[in-house]
């Protein structure tokens, strides 16, 4: 990415806390390659189309998330009917799984000082008797780019006297999709792209229905959440991924005194 001065990169990458400067996971985690994303950047129209599609998902799975949030600190937040069945099979799923969180640990900034970055947690939970970090995502499935992230959050935690012993992390994945009532295929139509999956495994005796002749049902939302308690060897590849960060913005991060 192009940055045209030291202060935006200093914003766009990460935080000023107590007068220093430090990356952000998030930013970090970047570096790593993402095939799936450059096929769909190929597959597009153009490179325009792309990042309009790009960004109206964005803006949807970011309305997703701070309404969601703003339930889990005990808001009545108004619902936009665009992503209302997402929201109330999360909100079905959290009483179901009697999820419990801290409002002061929603949005929680975590600072590793012993490898010099900066993050900010969803937030802290305590789900079966289990306390850890729940990252939550509006993403069409759990990905491994997730477990980098998350490592770090649990390595900044362990060593946080106001937070106490951090067991374990969960992804939890908030989506909604429309079913072929035929073929049993889902169809995403997240940032105005209709993204279709057969059913897997294929159906005994269901046929795949021929492109333009699904018969999509309602929009329906799906929570579902994955826990990953062993988390340092992702850890040792969030740092290398760090590594790597550094190298590819060595100039600005000379610049700026981060590196010397």
């Amino acid at each position: 990415m192009y940055f045209s001065s030291p202060e935006q990169f200093k914003e766009q990458c990460g935080y000023e806390i107590n007068g220093f400067w430090y990356p952000r996971v998030t930013k970090i985690v970047g570096i790593k390659s993402k095939p799936a994303l450059y096929r769909y950047y190929g597959e597009a129209a153009s490179f325009a189309a792309a990042e309009a599609q790009t960004q109206k998902s964005a803006e949807e799975g970011t309305l997703i998330h701070e309404t969601v949030q703003s339930i889990l600190t005990g808001g009545q937040p108004a619902i936009d009917d665009s992503i209302a069945p997402a929201v109330n099979a999360f909100v079905e799923f959290l009483d179901r799984n009697n999820i419990q969180v801290d409002a002061q640990y929603i949005e929680h900034r975590i600072l590793n000082l012993d490898h010099a970055y900066a993050g900010t947690i969803d937030a802290l939970a305590l789900i079966g008797g289990k306390f850890g970090v729940m990252d939550i995502k509006t993403s069409m499935d759990f990905y491994r780019d997730y477990n980098l992230q998350t490592s770090a959050y649990m390595d900044a935690l362990i060593k946080d006297p106001s937070v106490t012993n951090p067991q374990t992390r969960w992804i939890l994945r908030i989506d909604q999709i429309k079913t072929c009532q035929k073929c049993k295929a889902t169809m995403r139509p997240k940032g105005g792209r209709e993204k279709i999956r057969k059913a897997y495994p294929l159906l005994k005796g269901i046929k795949t229905c021929p492109e333009n002749e699904h018969e999509w049902g309602p929009l329906t939302g799906i929570t579902a959440i994955k826990e990953e308690s062993y988390w340092q060897k992702d850890f040792e590849a969030f740092l290398a991924a760090k590594k790597l960060w550094e190298w590819e913005n060595d100039f600005w991060l000379r610049k700026i005194g981060y590196l010397k």
